[in-house]
């Protein structure tokens, strides 16, 4: 798999782990969901990992988010400690974040277009709706009463939920089933909106500025 990515593709498999990703926590038994969801984690971070290692200085502090959260996962199926899943979530959202700045450095506003750049864009708008899905799922950790619609629960049942909710937010649909019950989380709500909104128009100028600047090129 390794000599298979190259910069030409990686954005290809690294946008296929995270559809995956998604897709496995709605479809996964429901008691297997933990060990199915811990899996396809692993798997994002590989995809992740072996994707972004041309950028080696993230690569370096990525490897060492990944290794943690590992450790956390065996702490937790060894010794069923509850409490760690907030560490487990904590370190996902540091690692979806740095795999965005890194991205984001590869293809925005960069001198060329290309289809593998494009869909980077892809892979970066589902990183922001897992972000914010999982800084929900911090929310509920602390505050079970977070949000209407949705019950406290090990937050590998509730990701598929907080996923959903997520994405619906970042494309401003806000279908109204699950929503925030206190003011923290309308704020984070409400954040995520604005930065769906605003990531559309970056990424747009983004293209276009790259475009442009691809015809001065051939044209000079």
């Amino acid at each position: 798999m390794k000599q298979k990515i190259n910069k030409e593709n990686n954005f290809y498999y690294l946008t296929g782990a995270l559809i995956l990703l998604l897709i496995s926590s709605s479809l996964a038994p429901y008691g297997l969901l933990g060990y199915v969801l811990d899996g396809f984690v692993v798997l994002t971070f590989i995809s992740c990992l072996l994707s972004l290692r041309f950028d080696t200085r993230w690569h370096r502090f990525l490897i060492g988010l990944a290794v943690c959260w590992l450790v956390a996962v065996i702490i937790h199926r060894l010794f069923d400690f509850e409490k760690i899943d907030s560490v487990r979530l904590l370190l996902m959202l540091t690692f979806f974040f740095g795999t965005f700045k890194s991205i984001a450095r590869q293809i925005l506003f960069t001198d060329n277009v290309s289809a593998n750049k494009i869909i980077g864009s892809m892979a970066l708008f589902l990183l922001l709706g897992l972000m914010w899905a999982v800084m929900y799922l911090l929310i509920l950790e602390f505050s079970p009463e977070a949000f209407n619609g949705i019950s406290y629960l090990p937050w590998s049942e509730n990701f598929s939920r907080m996923c959903y909710f997520s994405f619906v937010t970042l494309t401003t649909l806000g279908y109204g089933d699950v929503s925030p019950a206190l003011p923290f989380s309308e704020v984070v709500v409400y954040l995520e909106a604005i930065t769906g909104v605003f990531y559309m128009a970056i990424v747009v100028a983004s293209l276009v500025s790259s475009n442009q600047s691809n015809q001065e090129k051939q044209n000079g």
